[in-house]
């Protein structure tokens, strides 16, 4: 077992303002999306003021989005309850799926804005994602939130919220698959030209994989518990469609692909 490294959630406070690690590696993320962004754009013909203003739609629907798909997904009941809770954000509370959904809906305004195809601008930024996606689990880590089931491996922790017996680090594996992992797969297959669509597909598809498996060994929201068969999660359901549209993205597109190459 491992000892659980206790990190002041609250990073730096000045007086009554305090600045969150949870919000900072938001921070991280896109900065870091950001930057090799605007590395990488040039080559595939992005400009870099395309590019700021892209991230800046993006932050805002990941954020939006982000918060809304919690509230609405997994904390519908506190929201009825207490509609402020919504902007306290600090505490935690940031669905994926949501913020998926901001994102495409911000990336949609901004593809009509400089009259780009929407699959054109998601299989640009699709690579950049898994960067905010690994800041965003090692918050979900300092907060000491979604950790996994209680576990007996090595690498085992006791969470200041899990009670006394140790448990899984699943804030860590998601880290370590949805943002190194999908990272370095997306990265490769983006590194030349691929048809229209099958980035995006391969992103969905990496994913929703990565967040099904790992949900077998998270422990579900207590409020929520498991939806079917005892083991199936709301990750689970929202992935689900992920992996499905993932799928059919990458045969689409390689279909259209083959379907347009000439014969020899």
């Amino acid at each position: 077992m491992l000892p659980y490294p206790r990190i002041d959630p609250v990073a730096v406070q000045l007086g009554p303002l305090k600045v969150h690690w949870y919000g900072l590696m938001y921070v991280f993320g896109l900065l870091g999306a950001w930057w090799l962004a605007r590395w990488r754009g040039p080559r595939f013909g992005w400009r870099k003021e395309e590019i700021d203003d892209l991230v800046y739609y993006a932050a805002f629907g990941v954020v939006l989005g982000g918060r809304t798909g919690y509230m609405l997904f997994y904390n519908l009941p506190t929201l009825l309850h207490d509609p402020l809770s919504f902007f306290r954000v600090w505490e935690g509370g940031m669905s994926f799926h949501g913020g998926l959904l901001g994102v495409l809906a911000a990336v949609a305004l901004f593809a009509r804005k400089y009259g780009r195809a929407f699959w054109e601008v998601t299989d640009f930024i699709a690579p950049f994602v898994p960067i905010g996606l690994f800041f965003g689990r090692i918050g979900n880590f300092i907060n000491g939130e979604l950790w996994g089931k209680v576990s007996d491996v090595p690498w085992s922790m006791v969470f200041p919220t899990g009670g006394p017996l140790p448990r899984h680090p699943s804030q860590l594996y998601e880290a370590s698959l949805e943002g190194i992992a999908l990272f370095a797969i997306l990265w490769w297959y983006s590194a030349k030209p691929r048809p229209r669509m099958a980035v995006s597909g391969l992103f969905l598809l990496g994913y929703g994989v990565f967040r099904f498996l790992v949900e077998f060994i998270r422990e579900p929201d207590a409020h929520i518990g498991y939806l079917a068969f005892g083991w199936v999660t709301m990750g689970q359901v929202l992935s689900l469609p992920m992996i499905v549209a993932g799928t059919l993205l990458l045969w689409w597109a390689h279909r259209r692909e083959n379907a347009h190459a000439p014969l020899s």
